[in-house]
């Protein structure tokens, strides 16, 4: 069973998130800030991450960078999901994840399938 680490601070995103990647099969962990992100992360090895950028205690650019320090995260997929849609954003990010997805051009389903994709499942 694939283990996503969804990294959200949207309450009814991140269960939306949680409850429909559950229901694909995938092992579903789930952080609301990101140090606790961080943390679930660097000990529980997810096989992907969806990461918001904007987050309470630690934003995800820097967990990003973080993540890409430490062996198994240099190679781990991570698809960003986000509302910052502006280039300097963007260019920041693209650098060192797999996909750089805008919220509100995305519905679940097709993030679902992204992240099958992603997974080859």
């Amino acid at each position: 069973m694939k283990k996503i680490l969804v990294i959200e601070d949207e309450p009814i995103l991140s269960k939306a998130l949680g409850d429909n990647l559950a229901q694909e099969g995938f092992d579903v962990l789930r952080a609301m800030d990101g140090e606790e992100g961080l943390k679930i992360a660097l000990e529980s090895h997810p096989d992907l991450i969806l990461l918001d950028i904007l987050l309470p205690k630690m934003d995800g650019l820097t967990i990003l960078d973080k993540i890409r320090e430490d062996a198994w995260g240099k190679t781990v997929p991570i698809i960003i999901l986000s509302n910052l849609s502006g280039p300097a954003y963007v260019a920041e990010a693209i650098e060192n994840v797999n996909e750089y997805l805008v919220k509100v051009d995305w519905k679940i389903e097709d993030i679902i399938k992204k992240i099958k994709e992603r997974l080859k499942v």
